[in-house]
């Protein structure tokens, strides 16, 4: 439709626009082999800025069979009340003119104020700040003014604040409601009712603003330092608190538990064995080394799978171990009829998996100690150096009617071991005693036979002395000097 159609003018194409203009011919080009159609469309040209629209579809003529013509019609809208009549360029249809309500009609939209009545007012609406008088005009400006309570309160005759006006209308309207309703259930779901209008929030909604508007650009620029800080501190307390809650493993507390109950069974075994283990058995510290970097390295994760974390805790419990242990332990689960990985990994599912694979690696580590224990008694068992009359193949079965029946025949052998030392030890003692008294007893008999000697020979010399023989002088000198030897 246009102008032409309004008034009512004939339509006379213009003599050009009956002239048809020569297109030129559009150049064909072909797509180059290697260069898929989509890629060719994008290089091909510059598309268009705006999807292009010919010309017939923009000048597309109505149905002949439809007259339409456009008519200067009066009209009446619903949304005034003094049934004031206009008049308007109407589109008619085959001498047809259009009838129901005018069409904007619909976009007046008035608000439903509460009305009250004198008595209504005495009984529940009697406020010693407010008159019946300032409140019946108030009622009739928000009526007027659709509860604009700025231009209210810029047209309200006495000195009211914004916030005063819509305290009373509010508090006003909810009283209405609460004492015509039968029972205060039936407008509890009322915006009015379930939201009440609350005087100093509203103030106070209204001084933050004021100051946030009135701020100066240093002041705003410290409030986002504020802000930036303490959303630091946020994430950092968050970051912490995901730390603390790791939903896997259970704790790296549990892990060294689980550690030190692995080599419990160890303990029983005598110091001079404890160093001939078999490389299975895996220490404490290197555990606790390992449990920590897993932990600290998903620590620094904020978002993990429970699954790699899973798979991270299993590698570190299982790396001091061989491929062939770790290939037992994968075996032991499938008997068990255990998966490998658990389809559901909870938190409570990954944590009692991680135990079984580490409980399942202590039996295999305990498995190779007892293999090693019996391989040594075997080899004393076939030493030719056994005790004769001791049977090589004798296998320990033990009493489960004699409880302690085992312990109290060690007692009683060490006690008739040590018996039988301290008796051999006595021996040997006397056996000395005896030895060193007869050494004695002999140098005593050597001691009087010197004696009975020298006795004999001063003897001997006396009498020639006495018989005044010549050598008996050089004879006494050297019979002195043999006594002298002999004392020395």
């Amino acid at each position: 439709m246009d102008a032409k159609d309004i008034l009512g003018l004939p339509k006379t194409a213009h003599p050009l626009s009956q002239e048809k203009k020569s297109r030129p011919p559009k150049e064909s080009q072909r797509k180059p082999d290697g260069i898929s159609r989509e890629v060719y469309a994008l290089i091909g040209g510059v598309p268009p800025l705006m999807p292009a629209v010919e010309t017939s579809q923009l000048k597309k003529r109505p149905p002949t069979d439809e007259k339409i013509t456009w008519q200067w019609l009066p009209f009446t809208s619903t949304a005034r009340k003094d049934n004031l009549q206009l008049y308007h360029w109407v589109r008619v249809v085959n001498g047809v003119p259009p009838t129901g309500d005018y069409s904007f009609a619909k976009y007046n939209k008035s608000v439903d104020v509460v009305k009250y009545t004198d008595d209504e007012y005495e009984k529940y609406l009697t406020d010693p700040i407010w008159t019946k008088e300032e409140t019946d005009q108030l009622f009739d400006m928000c009526q007027r003014f659709d509860l604009r309570f700025i231009v209210i309160a810029d047209r309200f005759p006495s000195s009211r604040t914004v916030e005063e006006l819509k305290d009373r209308y509010y508090s006003v309207s909810r009283a209405i409601l609460m004492a015509r309703a039968a029972s205060p259930a039936d407008v509890s779901g009322h915006p009015i009712v379930k939201e009440p209008y609350k005087v100093a929030q509203e103030r106070e909604r209204k001084r933050a603003l004021s100051m946030v508007l009135s701020q100066t650009k240093h002041q705003e620029r410290k409030d986002a330092e504020v802000l930036a800080e303490a959303k630091r501190i946020a994430e950092a307390r968050m970051v912490a608190r995901s730390a603390k809650e790791l939903e896997l493993p259970v704790t790296l507390n549990d892990g060294l538990e689980n550690n030190e109950r692995a080599l419990v069974p160890g303990e029983t075994v005598s110091p001079s064995s404890n160093s001939q283990f078999p490389s299975g058995t895996v220490a404490p510290s290197t555990l606790m080394a390992e449990n920590a970097s897993t932990l600290g390295s998903l620590k620094m994760l904020r978002v993990y799978l429970r699954t790699y974390a899973l798979d991270q805790m299993i590698q570190a419990a299982s790396s001091s171990a061989g491929l062939r242990t770790i290939k037992r332990v994968e075996q032991s689960l499938q008997e068990l009829g255990v998966n490998l990985k658990p389809r559901v990994p909870t938190k409570a599912v990954c944590s009692h998996h991680l135990e079984l694979r580490k409980e399942i690696l202590t039996l295999l580590n305990l498995q190779k100690q007892l293999q090693y224990k019996e391989a040594e008694g075997s080899s004393y068992r076939d030493s030719p150096y056994e005790t004769p009359g001791t049977p090589k193949d004798r296998t320990f079965v033990p009493d489960s009617m004699s409880f302690g029946g085992d312990v109290l025949g060690d007692i009683i052998g060490n006690y008739i071991y040590s018996c039988i030392v301290c008796l051999l030890i006595c021996f040997s003692a006397f056996l000395f005693f005896i030895f060193y008294f007869l050494c004695v007893l002999s140098q005593f008999r050597v001691l009087f036979n010197s004696c009975i000697y020298i006795e004999c020979q001063g003897k001997e010399l006396l009498n020639e002395i006495r018989n005044e023989r010549p050598l008996a002088g050089q004879k006494l000198l050297h019979h002195l000097l043999s006594l002298k030897g002999l004392e020395s």
